[in-house]
């Protein structure tokens, strides 16, 4: 499966970005689609999960409330809506997809095998 993520750019603090993130391949309804970002000098971090093609969506603590994850399973596509966004959320974001990941491991990046290229969102103060 590959992943292609689009969107990101320069948004001021409080402003608002869409990513998309579309699938290409062999995906099932045991489909994880999951973003994660990366902040210079910092490690890859969870921020939010479609758990297979259930409708079960999760977030990291640092974002609920402000990004809202979609999916659309006809069309394989994930999107993250990322509204009153912070500094602290400057970063390179990654969609992540797997088949079959089970539930305690959906915030590991180690659970996923396809990622897509990385888009950089950059949140000026």
């Amino acid at each position: 499966v590959q992943l292609q993520a689009s969107g990101g750019g320069l948004v001021q603090a409080g402003g608002s970005l869409r990513l998309s993130c579309a699938a290409s391949g062999r995906t099932s309804s045991s489909y994880t689609m999951a973003w994660f970002r990366q902040a210079p000098g910092k490690e890859r971090e969870f921020v939010g999960v479609s758990w297979r093609s259930s409708g079960y969506i999760y977030y990291a603590d640092s974002v609920k409330g402000r990004f809202t994850i979609s999916r659309d399973n006809t069309k394989n596509t994930v999107s993250l809506q990322m509204n009153s966004l912070k500094p602290e959320d400057t970063a390179v974001y990654y969609c992540a997809g797997a088949n079959g990941v089970i539930l305690s491991r959906i915030r590991m990046f180690q659970a996923y095998d396809s990622w897509g290229q990385g888009t950089l969102v950059t949140v000026s103060s």
